[in-house]
């Protein structure tokens, strides 16, 4: 068995797609994975599955999904070292101690044709960017709603991604090492 994580993109935002966590457990239990946490509502899970590969996982979480709740999120399915990997990466240590102002973008595939032009050009004063493999950082001192980078950075990377702040991919990391752990 191994530890996975899944970070689900679109649930539970602005009202729609909704997916209350305890109906994620019941549904990721249903397809046989097992030891199942979540953390705050925006879809953010760890559990312990036998499957040895992550589209394989995340094929299988989004069906089920789709099957019982009529939506079809975006799931990116991580092992532990690619979280711990994505964190000792980070670019930005020092926005760290501010962590809402730090998101990584768990990107679909490392992006092939990536706009660095345009990204460079519409982020502002105080952003900075970093891309690494199929993770994207961003470091937006003055809020991520206020971020016109971070709006289109799918589109200027050319991959589906999901965002989460420091303090959610610290929290995940510590989730999943305490489940490893007990393996």
């Amino acid at each position: 068995m191994a530890t996975w994580i899944a970070f689900f993109r679109g649930i539970n935002v602005g009202g729609r797609n909704s997916l209350p966590m305890k109906e994620l457990v019941a549904l990721l239990r249903d397809v046989g994975l097992t030891d199942v946490r979540t953390y705050i509502q925006s879809g953010n899970a760890v559990f312990l599955s036998s499957k040895a590969k992550a589209p394989q996982l995340a094929e299988q979480i989004g069906d089920a999904v789709s099957k019982h709740h009529g939506f079809r999120p975006h799931v990116a399915v991580l092992s532990v070292k690619e979280l711990e990997q994505a964190a000792a990466s980070n670019p930005f240590p020092k926005a760290e101690a501010e962590p809402k102002s730090l998101h990584l973008y768990f990107l679909a595939q490392s992006p092939r044709n990536p706009d660095l032009e345009s990204l460079n050009e519409i982020k502002s004063g105080t952003e900075s960017l970093a891309i690494h493999g199929k993770v994207f950082y961003l470091h937006a001192p003055e809020g991520i709603g206020r971020s016109k980078l971070a709006e289109r950075v799918e589109r200027l990377l050319g991959v589906h991604a999901t965002a989460r702040n420091w303090r959610t991919v610290a929290k995940v990391l510590d989730m999943a090492k305490d489940i490893d752990c007990q393996t």
